[in-house]
């Protein structure tokens, strides 16, 4: 055709392979490039984090978030680049930030998160924005500026609360902590970390849900699981809102309970029922009080008087938070009732055990029954009706 020539495959080959050492053939080199660039970009913004240095942080972008932080005592603070979407001289990074919090963390913390980026005229990237990506959790310190208290085993960082409503979670904290050893035992980390936001929105935002799911919930607890030895990076997280309407005795029971997830999570594991890892929780959490067990399970207590025993231990399903509450209570006195059998007829060391046997099974199917027979000599089937025969007469 007129005013086209074809240039050879070979051509176009030995074309193809110098433009590689210049910009790379289909752009790839230069591509590259600004990527190191922008992961230069977030080593020297982490950098700066873990040095509180205000004056290298500007010179990497926008100083939003630095002060939020300033008073979280980190250990580690780090990015990874994971994608990077560039249009000219702005572009969108992807990128896991790993951080830990200094004498807390045996492991790190990663959450992903969206990072804007522009380039200036002399070709240097700075950060405009870093956000939690989508269907990622905020951080505390993105809902405005963390503040930290100290315990004698417990950090709390709160935002938008006073030091002394601080404080008074840190004694909480601090009293659970050997509560949950003398019950389960000292091989864990013995420190627990209290997230304390504003309000149940901002509870619903470090879990990156709708606030829906955690009306009237005072507290959870967040973290990994795995019979793996290891203990992760767990937090306890407050609904100040739910948690504020409890007495003094509630309050030291969900932080008890809270902390005792902290405690065995490293033996909590998918083959671990809710009815055990619950069940046990606020069996440590209510073993010191002295409540009689109507007091602690008033809804099962109501339906036992009706002569309605439940006909099995609860499933996993019966534990969701947005279903019904009297249901939603029932199971959790249900899981209780269940481990305190345990301890009142096997002993509690038996209880610890039995809970550590289940832990270590791979798959849900069998693990109860296979730890059953192990620690307890007995049969599921056998254990429901001594449990039913339990609840009965300590509920009547």
């Amino acid at each position: 055709m007129a005013g086209r020539r074809r240039v050879p495959g070979a051509s176009v080959m030995a074309l193809c392979l110098l433009l590689v050492s210049l910009v790379g053939c289909g752009g790839g080199s230069a591509v590259d490039a600004v990527r190191a660039q922008v992961q230069s970009l977030l080593d020297r913004r982490a950098e700066a984090v873990l040095d509180r240095d205000a004056a290298a942080y500007a010179r990497t972008g926008t100083r939003a978030g630095f002060a939020d932080l300033r008073a979280v005592p980190l250990a580690d603070w780090s990015y990874r680049l994971t994608a990077l979407d560039r249009t000219g001289d702005t572009a969108t990074a992807s990128a896991d930030l790993s951080y830990r919090v200094e004498g807390h963390d045996r492991s790190p913390i990663t959450t992903a998160r969206s990072l804007s980026l522009s380039r200036d005229r002399d070709g240097r990237w700075s950060v405009d924005s870093d956000r939690p990506a989508k269907k990622s959790g905020q951080q505390l310190w993105d809902q405005g500026t963390a503040r930290a208290v100290r315990g004698e085993r417990s950090l709390v960082l709160g935002v938008g609360q006073p030091d002394e409503k601080l404080r008074d979670y840190a004694e909480l904290a601090d009293r659970a902590v050997p509560a949950v050893s003398d019950a389960w035992g000292p091989r864990w980390a013995r420190r627990v970390v209290v997230l304390v936001p504003e309000d149940l929105e901002g509870m619903a935002g470090l879990l990156g849900s709708p606030a829906s799911s955690y009306r009237g919930i005072a507290a959870v607890t967040t973290g990994a699981t795995g019979a793996d030895g290891r203990a992760p990076a767990d937090r306890i997280i407050v609904n100040p809102d739910a948690f504020g309407m409890l007495g003094d005795s509630g309050r030291q029971v969900v932080l008890t309970h809270e902390t005792t997830h902290v405690a065995t999570r490293a033996h909590t594991s998918a083959a671990t029922p809710l009815w055990l890892s619950e069940g046990f929780a606020d069996w440590v959490g209510y073993r010191d009080g002295d409540r009689a067990p109507a007091e602690v399970a008033p809804e099962l207590a109501y339906a036992v008087g009706r002569g309605e025993v439940p006909a099995g231990l609860p499933d996993d399903e019966d534990f969701g938070f947005s279903g019904d509450a009297d249901h939603l209570a029932r199971a959790y006195e249900s899981g209780w009732l269940a481990c305190r059998l345990i301890a009142d007829h096997w002993g509690e060391d038996r209880l610890d055990e039995f809970y550590r046997a289940v832990g270590t099974h791979e798959h849900r199917e069998g693990a109860v029954e296979a730890a059953m027979h192990q620690v307890l000599d007995t049969t599921r089937e056998e254990f429901t009706a001594q449990w039913q025969e339990y609840v009965r007469n300590a509920l009547s």
